[in-house]
């Protein structure tokens, strides 16, 4: 299983308070921060002004005195963070942003928060208006509840898979970024200014794909508590067919890598993964493992080589001449080269296994990607015992628009009595050799 890494909705705060209580006015702005020491930075000066507070120049901030400074938005919150990590007599800094909930914030190597720029209009005018600006900063504080989520990180990886495009890659969404869980004892946490190294105190936040794929293993084994008599596919397939594209909104999951427009399934796989929901999928995609060698075999892969992988003889090369696999998505490919109207037909064959009630009825909704025709037949499955399969066929026409877009959409299977929807994404896509995919719609 390949997993995307997700945030979620957990925020690490901390307190901004300007002015102080002997003055007339004094405001608590609640901004973001994952500055890991336990302090406070208390009743320092707060400065601002043009030339300082780009915060980009290690020599003129060098020369500010000790104070809090109000850094201006420039696009560049990381470049800002290391220039001030560089000099050791500002006691902190306060970052902006124009959509604070929208930064992936992954380190703070200074003592700071993140606030947005409306915000900022009410530090300024204390500033202005005070003969002796005061401010402080309190850390380490969580609000859980407050942003949307999920929504797909930055830095996770994103598909097609360059060894097997024809698979849709990533499968699922998990939670990755600034996962709070047990460290390393005496392992270094965190590098506050130059070289300041913190150790640990038994946890530390840590953001990736390597936080989100422990979270997906958790759920696997779940499942298989649940069901032992599950193949590994079909608690993939549970998981992938059950997860969510929409976020706490209810509108579609972001991505953060692409300005926070909606989420491909290039981006999320099948969705955000939900747990309770993956228990009782009603049908699943199975697959043996014949079918993955045979999908080998597709590949080009050397006897030898599929041995390395299997450690066994017992599977042959038979038959094997198509890249599909009874895999719960499905992807088409063109040549964004090709001339524009040119069209092309991918066919599928699908298996879906009941492992919901002994009689179960499903009727299938195609929700197709913008200018893609999708065909399925039949349209409808009855199954009459429990572990009954069925098969079912998929025709995906589709063409070249000249500009390298991706399209994606759904198929669903509904159960008639309403208890099970089984979903599995679309995308249609340039190949990876007609260069790299940045848009979709």
């Amino acid at each position: 299983m390949t997993v995307a890494a997700g945030n979620f909705d957990r925020t690490y705060v901390a307190s901004l308070t300007v002015g102080n209580d002997k003055e007339k006015e004094q405001h608590i702005i609640v901004g973001r921060s994952i500055f890991p020491l336990n302090a406070w930075v208390k009743n320092e000066t707060l400065i601002y002004n043009k030339t300082l507070s780009k915060c980009d120049s290690l020599e003129l901030l060098s020369q500010a005195p000790r104070a809090i400074i109000v850094c201006e938005d420039t696009g560049f919150l990381n470049d800002q963070m290391r220039a001030i990590s560089g000099v050791t007599n500002l006691a902190g800094a306060i970052f902006v942003s124009k959509d604070p909930s929208r930064v992936d914030l992954e380190s703070m190597s200074c003592p700071g928060v993140l606030i947005s720029t409306m915000e900022l209009a009410t530090v300024i005018d204390y500033i202005k208006s005070s003969d002796n600006p005061i401010g402080a900063i309190k850390f380490r504080q969580t609000v859980t509840r407050k942003d949307i989520a999920p929504s797909v990180a930055g830095y996770t990886s994103r598909g097609p898979s360059p060894n097997c495009p024809a698979i849709l890659k990533p499968d699922v969404m998990a939670p990755g970024s600034l996962v709070l869980a047990s460290w390393i004892p005496n392992g270094s946490t965190a590098l506050v200014g130059k070289n300041m190294l913190l150790t640990s105190e038994g946890f530390n936040l840590i953001s990736g794909t390597s936080m989100a794929c422990p979270h997906a293993s958790g759920v696997a084994a779940m499942l298989r508590g649940v069901h032992p008599e599950w193949s590994h596919a079909a608690i993939r397939s549970a998981m992938m067919t059950t997860a969510a594209q929409l976020d706490s909104s209810m509108m579609p999951i972001k991505d953060f890598g692409l300005n926070y427009t909606a989420a491909s399934p290039l981006a999320m796989g099948a969705g955000h993964m939900m747990p309770n929901k993956a228990m009782d999928p009603g049908l699943v995609y199975d697959a043996t493992p014949q079918e993955y060698v045979s999908l080998l075999c597709s590949m080009n892969f050397t006897r030898n080589q599929i041995m390395t992988i299997t450690r066994s003889n017992e599977y042959d090369c038979a038959n094997s001449s198509s890249l599909d696999l009874n895999y719960p998505s499905f992807v088409a490919f063109y040549d964004k080269n090709v001339t524009t109207g040119a069209m092309l037909t991918h066919k599928f064959r699908r298996v879906v296994t009941n492992v919901g009630a002994a009689t179960a009825s499903y009727e299938v909704k195609v929700a197709p990607p913008v200018g893609v025709k999708v065909a399925v037949w039949p349209q409808r499955l009855v199954f009459g015992k429990k572990n009954e399969q069925r098969d079912y066929f998929v025709e995906i026409t589709y063409g070249s628009d000249g500009e390298g877009m991706v399209s994606y959409g759904s198929i669903v299977w509904v159960e008639e009595s309403g208890k099970h929807t089984v979903r599995s994404p679309i995308v249609v896509a340039p190949t990876s050799s007609a260069g790299s995919v940045w848009m979709h719609v």
